[in-house]
């Protein structure tokens, strides 16, 4: 079981940071080279560099959520969504389909426990999961 694991390319999991601008202000983030991979990919779909993805998705949760926490850990979530959600055929494995032009509720239908925040359930009234 380990080898499948084990023996990922060594640079896939060094670290890396990023300098961004958030409305005027400048953080980094660090991450590991494979999640920005996926977030590149995730930002080539929708016509975006990473960092105008970065902050689309850091202004849709502050506007969602009136915070953001961690954001790193957030953009490691959305780049593990990602690739569960392309793995189960809920985003189309073709990169030139926009994430941006797909249905939410489409791909977010009867997602497993756990996978679906209070706002989702508010905002579609099924407790997360669609008849």
């Amino acid at each position: 079981m380990c080898q499948v694991f084990i023996s990922a390319d060594p640079h896939s999991y060094d670290s890396r940071t990023r300098s961004v601008r958030l409305h005027g202000v400048v953080t980094s983030i660090r991450l590991e080279n494979l999640f920005w991979q996926v977030l590149d990919e995730i930002a080539r779909r929708d016509g975006m560099g990473v960092v105008q993805l970065i902050e689309k998705l850091y202004d849709e949760l502050v506007a969602a959520r009136g915070e953001v926490g961690n954001f790193a850990s957030f953009l490691r979530v959305s780049a593990l969504r990602y690739e569960a959600l392309l793995a189960q055929g809920r985003i189309p494995a073709d990169t030139a389909v926009a994430i941006g032009s797909l249905d939410p509720r489409e791909v977010l239908h009867a997602l497993p426990q756990g996978w679906v925040g209070v706002q989702r359930q508010a905002a579609f009234g099924d407790g997360g999961q669609r008849a």
